[in-house]
């Protein structure tokens, strides 16, 4: 049992990454375009503004945020467009029947979406290098960070997909939820550079601390501990894992 249990698992998860490679285009390409289309119209319009980091031009600092956003949004989209499709058109039912724990659903679900987010960052900072050179002052934290972060979206986006019974419900979840906390965590801006309420309002955002740690990992400096922020991703990642698997496990709006 315990085989076919990892069998199975094994044949999820390259069924979800084969999902994405499939339409490349669309799940790798289009984001990194997108995220260069972001790195030029801002370089060009704040050309020549003081450094917001010490010894950081604001075309090295937009890069690492532009990342971590891609990964943020992909990761999250991956597995929750995978799961509402797949209740949608029925065939989640045949996943369902497989000998495969709450766990393990989850995980290949999350793993793909964490795969999926690696290859859009690599693809932002390969084509950013040719604009400003980077450098990795800590690697591990930069691993760190973009492996809890993308997991702790894959894992949002298990319950937004597990939640949503329709593709508006599930748009909306994105565009109303994701995309704004993406946007308003110090991708484009400093947290230091923002009034006193503005800095504490931001600190309730938890995809603040993904961003200003996977920067640390680059440039050695952030607005926030980056041992405080690993933590609170980590305990992010941990809280939502937890709610998609219960959900999983009972088998919310999956078995109807």
């Amino acid at each position: 049992m315990k085989g076919s249990a990892m069998k199975g698992f094994n044949t999820l998860f390259y069924k979800e990454l084969l999902r994405f490679y499939k339409v490349a285009f669309q799940t790798i390409f289009a984001p990194v375009v997108t995220a260069l289309l972001y790195l030029l119209v801002f370089a060009s319009t704040f050309k020549g503004r003081p450094d917001i980091l010490p010894g950081v031009s604001y075309v090295a600092f937009l890069i690492p945020g532009l990342m971590m956003m891609s990964m943020i949004q992909n990761a999250f989209a991956n597995s929750s467009s995978s799961l509402i499709q797949s209740k949608i058109t029925g065939n989640l039912i045949f996943i369902l029947l497989s000998p495969l724990s709450a766990f393990e659903f989850f995980l290949a679900f999350v793993g793909a979406s964490i795969v999926r987010a690696f290859c859009v960052a690599v693809g932002v900072y390969v084509a950013a290098i040719f604009f400003v050179s980077l450098p990795i002052r800590h690697p591990v934290f930069l691993l760190l960070f973009g492996l809890l972060g993308s997991a702790g979206l894959g894992a949002l986006g298990v319950v937004a997909g597990i939640w949503a019974e329709r593709f508006d419900q599930l748009a909306g979840f994105q565009n109303f939820v994701v995309v704004p906390l993406s946007f308003l965590s110090g991708v484009f801006y400093s947290l230091r550079d923002l009034p006193p309420f503005w800095q504490t309002v931001s600190r309730l955002n938890p995809l603040l601390y993904m961003i200003d740690g996977f920067r640390y990992g680059f440039f050695g400096t952030s607005d926030v501990s980056p041992v405080l922020s690993l933590a609170l991703v980590a305990a992010f990642c941990a809280g939502v894992s937890a709610l998609a698997m219960a959900l999983v496990g009972r088998g919310y709006r999956l078995r109807n």
